[in-house]
């Protein structure tokens, strides 16, 4: 029986042997991409109202911090490491604005740098941590995920509303364009984190260290490339785009809460993956990446246009397109499963 499953799906990865590696490569994206506009298009059909530029520009407001978040793990994915902290840092984010700026009446602009700086550091510290003892990042960054989260307790076990005048008068700004559409300043700052990640890895040194250290990083290594530096690196980043996201979060909500961003780091990872980013490294798109994160937002808005769905439907069908995409990489990769 397991030889013939192996034999079936030996026949699954035959058509993709033929095709270059290179266009392979982008097959998972250009699904991704397909997906987003049949569920558009499907939506607009089923729903009033649905097919609306607005609603597209609402994904971003709805979603702008999961996509500086998401961004930071595609940087850690690429080198074929894993990032489980970026959730417990977003909520630690809030809840240190919220305290700061509400508690000890400190000012946005100092409060601001200092999130930036603690979410950096945490990020280089724990990539410190699995490049020095070699240590497996799922194991470093779980243990950063409940020290991140406990911070958060120590704080405060209640929600912290936030009504200092400057936060809340970034939050309501509306940015209007054309025909009265309008989007928020965090989608700003959101889209340009995600002009600034494209650059980076695909127009620097960097990116380009990236890309080889999860392809290879014995290989890289030998090719005289800074692989522990580089690592460390994409730690840092990751670290600092959930703090980023974190005040995007604390803008949107207007509050700060140990309880905020849980399971974030899942949706962040399955943005990547849907986006096309190989969860072994080597190989994915930055702007598949938000691609991913407009999915997630689209099945989100779907499940409430149609209004008597559970919100529970979001997460079950998130879930079988990552595994859906997850098998799709596979046979991509074109390798064979082993027969008993």
């Amino acid at each position: 029986m397991s030889t013939g499953i192996a034999s079936a799906a030996a026949q699954l990865t035959r058509p993709f042997a033929a095709v270059s590696p290179r266009t392979r490569t982008r097959i998972p994206l250009i699904v991704t991409a397909l997906l987003l506009v049949v569920m558009f298009s499907v939506g607009s059909v089923r729903y009033e109202g649905f097919l609306s530029a607005q609603v597209v520009l609402n994904l971003l407001i709805d979603n702008g911090f999961l996509l500086v978040v998401a961004v930071g793990a595609t940087f850690v994915i690429l080198t074929g490491g894993i990032d489980l902290s970026v959730g417990s840092m977003v909520a630690l984010s809030t809840m240190l604005t919220a305290w700061l700026v509400e508690s000890h009446g400190w000012s946005l602009a100092t409060v601001i740098p200092l999130v930036l700086l603690v979410g950096a550091a945490s990020g280089t510290l724990m990539g410190w941590i699995i490049h020095t003892f070699e240590i497996q990042p799922f194991i470093v960054t779980l243990a950063g995920m409940f020290l991140a989260r406990g911070l958060c307790y120590t704080i405060s076990t209640e929600s912290i509303t936030i009504s200092d005048p400057t936060t809340a008068g970034i939050a309501q700004t509306r940015l209007y364009g054309p025909g009265g559409l309008f989007v928020s300043v965090p989608v700003v700052i959101a889209l340009a984190v995600l002009v600034i990640a494209f650059v980076v890895l695909h127009h620097t040194r960097f990116g380009r260290n990236v890309y080889a250290l999860g392809g290879n990083e014995s290989s890289a290594r030998l090719m005289g490339l800074p692989a522990g530096s580089t690592k460390i690196a994409v730690y840092a980043v990751s670290g600092l785009c959930s703090a980023l996201g974190g005040l995007l979060l604390t803008f949107y909500m207007l509050s700060g809460y140990a309880l905020h961003a849980m399971g974030m780091e899942l949706d962040a990872i399955a943005a990547t993956v849907i986006g096309g980013t190989l969860l072994t490294g080597g190989s994915g798109f930055v702007l598949g990446t938000a691609v991913g994160v407009l999915v997630l937002g689209m099945i989100q808005t779907v499940v409430n246009f149609q209004g008597t769905l559970s919100s529970w439907w979001t997460r079950i069908v998130i879930g079988a397109l990552l595994l859906v995409f997850i098998v799709l990489q596979r046979l991509m990769s074109g390798r064979r499963p082993a027969a008993d």
